[in-house]
């Protein structure tokens, strides 16, 4: 006779705060608005209990106009800064040229490693990475739309214009999903997705004039930064810090315990 069992998946933490702090590298480059929200949602719950579970311990940025010297200076953390323009012009290559990222992004590793970091913060991080760097540690992005979205088995809102994608197919709501970083751009396994914001339309927009659609895509994306992306990134870095965030042996994701193919949906 057959005696069936029933499976259990092995979780493990992706962070066990056991271990202490979770160790982030914040990657700019330009504002660091993301990165900036991070940090003041670090101090915030070191001013509430008395410690983080997640430190900030180095910033990276790919550009130097970027803010990433201010913003480190302000809250006394590192900085390096490795001008990817500047590396492409010494070798004499075009920046779409991606045969040679992945040089840059081994030496940007060789800075990074004795910081000792876990997860790297994409706050505004405009340059494709490679497995270097996608290998280095996590990589946590954040996302202008609900990626769990699909059609045709495919993503539907990706790329860098998904706020506009959304609104000329006449979604109603839009979303800020955080999910991780993998080689294929706006498909890693998804971690968090917003509460759902309604999309505004003023009377005089005709979406069919690329000019108002682009009108309605900075003024609803700008509601969305607000509403979705600067509420969901903290809380994603702080979850996966309290080790709320695991993975079986397979790579499929949990939450508290429980899988979550499609992300956690946070409600405020």
């Amino acid at each position: 006779m057959l005696t069936f069992h029933k499976v259990f998946a092995m979780i493990k933490p992706i962070h066990n705060p056991e271990e202490g702090p979770l160790k982030l590298v914040g990657l700019m480059s330009g504002s660091g608005t993301n990165i900036r929200k991070i940090l003041a949602h670090q101090i915030k719950l070191e001013k509430q209990t008395g410690a983080s579970p997640f430190k900030m311990v180095v910033l990276f940025s790919d550009n130097k106009n970027s803010n990433a010297s201010t913003i480190g200076t302000e809250y006394d953390i590192p900085v390096i800064t490795r001008d990817i323009a500047g590396f492409y012009a010494k070798r004499g290559k075009k920046r779409s040229d991606l045969s040679i990222r992945s040089e840059f992004d081994s030496e940007t590793v060789k800075t990074l490693s004795s910081f000792e970091v876990k997860v790297g913060v994409y706050g505004g991080y405009m340059s494709v990475v490679t497995s270097p760097l996608i290998n280095a540690f996590l990589g946590v992005n954040v996302h202008p739309a609900d990626l769990s979205i699909e059609e045709g088995g495919k993503r539907k809102f990706t790329g860098a214009h998904p706020v506009r994608d959304a609104i000329a197919h006449g979604e109603k709501t839009i979303a800020a999903t955080t999910h991780i970083v993998e080689d294929a751009v706006d498909q890693g396994p998804i971690l968090m997705i917003s509460p759902p914001v309604p999309v505004i339309l003023k009377k005089e927009w005709d979406l069919s004039d690329p000019d108002h659609l682009k009108e309605a895509e900075a003024f609803n994306q700008a509601r969305l930064k607000e509403s979705g992306d600067w509420l969901i990134f903290p809380k994603t870095i702080e979850y996966l810090a309290q080790g709320r965030y695991g993975r079986d042996e397979t790579g499929a994701l949990y939450f508290d315990g429980k899988p979550i193919p499609h992300g956690f949906r946070y409600e405020c």
